[in-house]
Order: C-alpha cells, then structure tokens, then sequence
C-alpha cells in the first residue's frame, strides 16, 4: 500500500509541463528510475472529455517516443500551416473533377458498354496434338482426343499418369495433362 502511494505522490510531485496544445490538453514528462535504469514517462492531461482520437500528431509522436523532443510552437503553426494548404488543395481538385464530370455529361460521352465475345475454342482445339489423324476443328471435342490418346496408348506409346502438368520451355507438350480420374 505504502508503495502505491509513494507511486501516487512521485506522479504528482516531480512532473515537469512540456507543452499546451490548440485544445488546452497538457503534457507532461517525468523521470523515474525502474529496475536500476531511469526512464522518461510522458502522458498528457486532457482538458474536458478523454478522447485520444483528437491529439495532434505531432503530440501522439512525442508520446509514443518516436519524437525525442516536444513540438514548439512555431513548428506546430508550420504544419497547421501546411495541412491547411493540403486541404485547399484537396478542395481544388475535387472542383475541377467535378467540373470535368459535367462537362463529360454535357457532350454525351460515355464509356463503351460494347459486350465482348468469348475465347476462340477452334484455335484453342487446334493445340492439341493428334495421333496421325486428322482431326477436322469443327468435329474436334474433348472425347475425341481422350479417345485418340487412348488409342496412342494402346499401341505401346505408354506414358506414365500423373496429376500434375509435366514439362516446360522447350519440353512442354500443351494438352498433355488430364485430371485423374
């Protein structure tokens, strides 16, 4: 208990107030030793409500410990300065693309809805090799060339069954593959 309380009065004691941002929230920092080592402790106080979600950045940063020193004033008017400029900006480029859609509108430009045709299945028949045989593209189907492969096996061309595709580059046999069946 007494330790807690030590804590409690160490909390309010040797605080040292670093900055005051544009909402009134204060900050502070503190040293304290912990397990031999002495550490800096940083948090802020805020001013009405407890909402993190409105800590400036620039804050949140020195907080985290990812900024070795608080931001000073004057380097806070530079960055509100240039977010402003950001927004304006931002408001700009919103104008002019709104601007450019209506224009768009006014002359009837639309984009083209035009369908596109499906995959050329002749060409993609004729990548299948045939045993000798000739096989016309309009009377090519898969069971044709199942039946042809069958028949190539069946005159001592026996190759291995796999599931998986077999070949590459220069050795690459396209139709080769079948699923297992």
């Amino acid at each position: 208990m007494s330790r807690l309380l030590t804590r409690i009065a160490g909390f309010f004691s040797n605080r040292t107030q670093v900055g005051v941002d544009k909402a009134g929230n204060k900050y502070f920092t503190r040293k304290e030793e912990i397990d031999g080592v002495m550490k800096e402790k940083r948090w802020v106080i805020f001013k009405g409500e407890a909402d993190s979600t409105t800590l400036p950045v620039e804050w949140i940063c020195w907080l985290n410990g990812q900024r070795k020193q608080a931001p000073i004033p004057e380097e806070i008017a530079e960055l509100e300065a240039r977010r402003e400029r950001v927004r304006q900006n931002v408001a700009l480029l919103k104008k002019e693309e709104e601007e450019r859609k209506a224009k768009e509108g006014s002359t009837g430009k639309r984009p083209s809805t035009e369908k596109v045709g499906g995959p050329d299945l002749k060409c993609f028949i004729r990548q299948f090799p045939s045993e000798g045989d000739a096989v016309e593209e309009s009377s090519a189907t898969i069971g044709d060339l199942r039946n042809s492969q069958e028949k190539a096996s069946d005159k001592g061309k026996v190759e291995p069954e796999s599931s998986e595709p077999r070949g590459s580059g220069a050795s690459f046999k396209p139709g080769t593959w079948q699923p297992p069946t």
